[in-house]
């Protein structure tokens, strides 16, 4: 299952996202983390080796090579665009089997591997914007055979950005975290609005609840798309500060609310159909919009329409 943790910056998609990998891990769940925030936190609170993990970002052509594979419909890799689809002959990505772009980019601790967009570096400052660099993440999600029993877990930069390309319908469902405040209720607002229209899945989870009137305030303005929230923790808070802490002394209510987030996920089933005929949907619009233009070529013809993606 594909899973997006988004929400307002500062609203904590970091921490609860990450605090859901560490429980699936700790379950043996295999687990697919994906950093796709320009902020890079989410590798140190997944407790991970202080060893490099090579940017996505920057070898999105070198991604693009591997992922065209033996594809007709696509010439070269400098053809690809963010949202170029799979089709006959093209590399798709199994979360339990080994290929050159988990072997290269990611890192592993148990059932868990790690991936990573990359910081915006000083290069880049004036040339690129930080969606060039997340393209990479498109890419693969577009060619990821996830079953339900797995999960690829994504945190997203901050807002609602991911409506900047179709990123957005990737998902099996997404996750908003909202604090206790009207501009991070705003967040959520903005993403089932954008949302309802693509039939995509928006649940939000309550973060950072101190009290009862932290928890009433969410509940009058989320109603029923309130379905799971954390409340304060000393464990987040010390593993802020660098503790390594088993997730077993997590708080108990918190760790409920993290079984709830795995139950609102082995509920959601996944639609190849949907997953696809919306990928191509986004590919014909960013074509006609600025990729056709870009490349130089009708980029629409890269859809293969005998192509069906399952698992």
């Amino acid at each position: 299952m594909k899973i997006a943790f988004v929400g307002k910056g500062g609203s904590g998609k970091t921490t609860t996202s990450t605090l859901f990998c560490r429980y699936l891990q700790q379950n043996n769940c295999p687990v697919l983390a994906i950093e796709a925030d320009i902020n890079q936190h989410m590798k140190g609170s997944l407790g991970l080796p202080l060893i490099e993990v090579l940017s996505l970002g920057t070898y999105l052509p070198e991604i693009k090579e591997y992922l065209r594979g033996s594809n007709p419909r696509i010439e070269s890799a400098s053809e690809m665009i963010k949202t170029s689809p799979p089709g006959a002959g093209s590399n798709l990505l199994r979360l339990k089997e080994t290929n050159p772009l988990f072997e290269k980019f990611s890192i592993s601790a148990g059932s868990l591997r790690f991936m990573a967009v990359g910081e915006f570096s000083e290069e880049d400052l004036g040339v690129k914007c930080y969606h060039s660099k997340v393209g990479a993440v498109e890419l693969l999600l577009n060619h990821m055979l996830d079953r339900e029993d797995e999960y690829v877990v994504v945190d997203m930069t901050a807002g609602a950005d991911t409506f900047a390309s179709g990123m957005f319908t990737k998902f099996d469902i997404t996750f908003v975290v909202v604090e206790p405040t009207l501009k991070s209720v705003s967040v959520f607002e903005q993403y089932k609005k954008f949302a309802k229209d693509y039939d995509v899945k928006v649940v939000a989870i309550g973060n950072k609840i101190s009290d009862n009137s932290d928890l009433q305030f969410l509940q009058n303005k989320l109603g029923e798309d309130l379905l799971v929230y954390f409340g304060q923790s000393d464990f987040v808070k010390n593993s802020e500060r660098g503790e390594v802490i088993s997730i077993n002394f997590l708080e108990e209510q918190n760790i409920q609310a993290l079984k709830k987030l795995i139950q609102i996920v082995g509920e959601s089933k996944k639609d190849w159909t949907k997953f696809y005929r919306q990928t191509v949907e986004f590919h014909i619009k960013n074509s006609e919009s600025w990729g056709n233009v870009s490349i130089g070529k009708d980029l629409r013809k890269q859809v293969d329409p005998d192509f069906v993606l399952r698992d």
